[in-house]
């Protein structure tokens, strides 16, 4: 691997859909490698133990086909239905557990704090987001993918623009998006 390269792996954990996202950095740089789902839906809602091999399953594959340095994963996010945050937690903690079983460091990030990375509002819709990362990536998502792959690769690009990346300026005197394209505009085109 090239001195300053790096591998993200992004993972937002669901019940039903888990997206993810990888993508391959170097410098202030970022190129899209894949994305997509770790898709549930065929498995009933019962069997919530299967769901989470499954999980670890596919997490475990993506980590060793595409050796990712990092490891990034959606928090939870408070909500009122305790037995949905449990399964939920639990899905997280399987994807979190194939990441620790070949030593790949994890960070969680919010979701707000994703959307915020991306788009510069945490209160963005999966839409925006989505239409950001193309932009940031340049490339079409597939019709086939729904909107929960893209938030997997939204945590991946969250990553990389905390670690060091450019970062969008805070909104006010001498800040905004228009200022952060004048000062970036490799990274947007």
């Amino acid at each position: 691997m090239a001195t300053g390269e790096r591998i993200i792996m992004g993972v937002d954990p669901g019940t039903n859909l888990t997206g993810y996202g990888i993508i391959r950095c170097e410098g202030n740089r970022m190129e899209l490698v894949t994305y997509g789902l770790i898709d549930l839906r065929r498995i009933p809602s019962s069997d919530h133990g299967m769901k989470l091999k499954r999980i670890f399953e596919r997490t475990l594959g993506l980590i060793e086909e595409f050796l990712p340095d990092e490891f990034a994963i959606e928090a939870p996010f408070h909500g009122k239905n305790v037995q949905s945050m449990l399964k939920l937690g639990r899905a997280q903690g399987v994807a979190m557990a194939a990441a620790l079983y070949r030593d790949v460091p994890i960070r969680e990030y919010a979701p707000k704090k994703i959307k915020m990375a991306i788009t510069g509002s945490g209160g963005a819709s999966k839409e925006q987001v989505a239409r950001m990362l193309q932009k940031l990536l340049k490339f079409e998502f597939d019709e086939k993918t729904t909107l929960d792959a893209s938030d997997g690769l939204a945590v991946a690009v969250c990553h990389f623009l905390q670690k060091g990346a450019p970062q969008a300026p805070k909104k006010g005197k001498g800040g905004g998006w228009a200022s952060f394209i004048k000062d970036n505009p490799n990274r947007i085109k």
